[in-house]
Protein backbone atom coordinates (compact mmCIF):
# COMPACT_ATOMS: atom_id res chain seq x y z
CA UNK A 1 0.00 0.00 0.00
CA UNK A 2 1.01 3.62 -0.42
CA UNK A 3 1.49 5.76 2.71
CA UNK A 4 -1.76 7.58 1.88
CA UNK A 5 -3.70 4.30 1.69
CA UNK A 6 -2.13 3.20 4.97
CA UNK A 7 -3.18 6.45 6.62
CA UNK A 8 -6.79 6.08 5.51
CA UNK A 9 -6.83 2.53 6.93
CA UNK A 10 -5.20 3.66 10.20
CA UNK A 11 -1.89 1.92 9.53
CA UNK A 12 1.23 3.88 10.55
CA UNK A 13 3.68 4.37 7.68
CA UNK A 14 7.20 5.49 6.86
CA UNK A 15 7.88 8.03 4.13
CA UNK A 16 10.56 10.62 3.33
CA UNK A 17 10.70 14.36 2.91
CA UNK A 18 11.60 13.74 -0.75
CA UNK A 19 8.08 12.51 -1.51
CA UNK A 20 5.05 14.68 -2.08
CA UNK A 21 3.15 12.78 0.60
CA UNK A 22 5.92 13.30 3.17
CA UNK A 23 6.21 17.01 2.44
CA UNK A 24 2.42 17.49 2.50
CA UNK A 25 2.05 15.69 5.84
CA UNK A 26 4.98 17.58 7.37
CA UNK A 27 3.28 20.81 6.32
CA UNK A 28 -0.10 19.80 7.74
CA UNK A 29 0.93 18.07 11.00
CA UNK A 30 3.20 19.61 13.60
CA UNK A 31 4.41 16.26 15.06
CA UNK A 32 3.77 13.66 12.31
CA UNK A 33 5.15 10.65 14.19
CA UNK A 34 2.55 11.22 16.92
CA UNK A 35 -0.04 10.45 14.25
CA UNK A 36 1.80 7.41 12.88
CA UNK A 37 3.44 9.22 9.95
CA UNK A 38 7.18 8.68 10.25
CA UNK A 39 9.06 11.04 7.92
CA UNK A 40 12.70 10.17 7.32
CA UNK A 41 14.81 13.22 6.48
CA UNK A 42 16.57 12.42 3.22
CA UNK A 43 16.86 16.00 2.02
CA UNK A 44 19.05 17.51 4.72
CA UNK A 45 20.74 14.48 6.27
CA UNK A 46 23.42 12.14 5.00
CA UNK A 47 22.42 8.61 4.00
CA UNK A 48 23.90 7.27 7.25
CA UNK A 49 21.94 9.79 9.33
CA UNK A 50 18.74 8.88 7.43
CA UNK A 51 19.36 5.19 8.11
CA UNK A 52 19.89 5.95 11.81
CA UNK A 53 16.67 7.95 11.89
CA UNK A 54 14.73 5.11 10.22
CA UNK A 55 16.25 2.60 12.62
CA UNK A 56 15.22 4.80 15.55
CA UNK A 57 11.65 5.06 14.25
CA UNK A 58 11.38 1.28 13.83
CA UNK A 59 12.94 0.63 17.25
CA UNK A 60 10.60 3.08 18.97
CA UNK A 61 7.59 1.59 17.19
CA UNK A 62 8.56 -1.94 18.25
CA UNK A 63 8.73 -0.79 21.88
CA UNK A 64 5.13 0.48 21.87
CA UNK A 65 2.68 -1.45 23.99
CA UNK A 66 -0.49 -2.85 22.47
CA UNK A 67 -2.48 0.02 23.97
CA UNK A 68 -0.08 2.61 22.53
CA UNK A 69 -0.34 1.00 19.08
CA UNK A 70 -4.15 1.11 19.23
CA UNK A 71 -4.07 4.79 20.22
CA UNK A 72 -1.66 5.55 17.39
CA UNK A 73 -3.81 3.61 14.93
CA UNK A 74 -6.85 5.70 15.90
CA UNK A 75 -4.85 8.92 15.50
CA UNK A 76 -3.56 7.80 12.10
CA UNK A 77 -7.08 7.02 10.93
CA UNK A 78 -8.26 10.49 11.99
CA UNK A 79 -5.97 11.94 9.33
CA UNK A 80 -8.04 10.33 6.58
CA UNK A 81 -10.15 13.50 6.27
CA UNK A 82 -6.97 15.31 5.25
CA UNK A 83 -6.55 12.88 2.32
CA UNK A 84 -10.15 13.04 1.13
CA UNK A 85 -10.58 14.11 -2.50
CA UNK A 86 -12.97 16.83 -1.36
CA UNK A 87 -9.87 18.48 0.11
CA UNK A 88 -7.19 17.32 -2.34
CA UNK A 89 -9.10 18.32 -5.50
CA UNK A 90 -8.00 21.93 -4.99
CA UNK A 91 -4.35 20.90 -5.31
CA UNK A 92 -5.06 18.64 -8.30
CA UNK A 93 -6.89 21.40 -10.20
CA UNK A 94 -4.08 23.85 -9.50
CA UNK A 95 -1.40 21.39 -10.68
CA UNK A 96 -3.41 20.66 -13.84
CA UNK A 97 -3.87 24.34 -14.67
CA UNK A 98 -0.19 25.03 -13.99
CA UNK A 99 0.96 22.20 -16.27
CA UNK A 100 -1.38 23.34 -19.06
CA UNK A 101 -0.05 26.87 -18.69
CA UNK A 102 3.57 25.66 -18.91
CA UNK A 103 2.79 23.54 -21.97
CA UNK A 104 0.67 26.18 -23.78
CA UNK A 105 1.18 29.59 -22.13
CA UNK A 106 -0.59 31.36 -25.02
CA UNK A 107 -3.80 29.32 -24.51
CA UNK A 108 -3.93 28.94 -20.73
CA UNK A 109 -3.39 31.82 -18.29
CA UNK A 110 -1.16 31.28 -15.30
CA UNK A 111 -3.29 30.00 -12.40
CA UNK A 112 -3.58 31.92 -9.17
CA UNK A 113 -1.47 30.19 -6.48
CA UNK A 114 -3.37 28.28 -3.82
CA UNK A 115 -3.32 29.44 -0.25
CA UNK A 116 -3.92 26.09 1.50
CA UNK A 117 -4.68 27.60 4.90
CA UNK A 118 -7.56 29.57 3.38
CA UNK A 119 -8.96 26.64 1.40
CA UNK A 120 -9.26 24.21 4.30
CA UNK A 121 -8.08 24.90 7.81
CA UNK A 122 -6.19 21.70 8.58
CA UNK A 123 -3.18 21.82 10.81
CA UNK A 124 -2.92 18.98 13.23
CA UNK A 125 -1.04 19.92 16.37
CA UNK A 126 0.53 17.56 18.88
CA UNK A 127 -2.21 15.30 20.27
CA UNK A 128 -3.40 16.14 23.76
CA UNK A 129 -2.69 12.58 24.82
CA UNK A 130 0.98 12.67 23.77
CA UNK A 131 2.78 10.56 24.93
CA UNK A 132 0.19 7.93 23.93
CA UNK A 133 0.06 6.29 27.34
CA UNK A 134 2.17 5.94 30.46
CA UNK A 135 5.58 4.50 29.79
CA UNK A 136 5.85 0.80 30.68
Amino acid sequence: YTPAECTVMGIPSVTTNLSGFGCFMAQQISVPHSYGIYIVDRRFKSPDESIDQLTGYLHDFCKLTRRQRVIQRNRTERLSELLDWNHLIVYYKYARRLSLHKLHPERFPEPVPIEPQREVSFHYSRPLSEPPSPRP
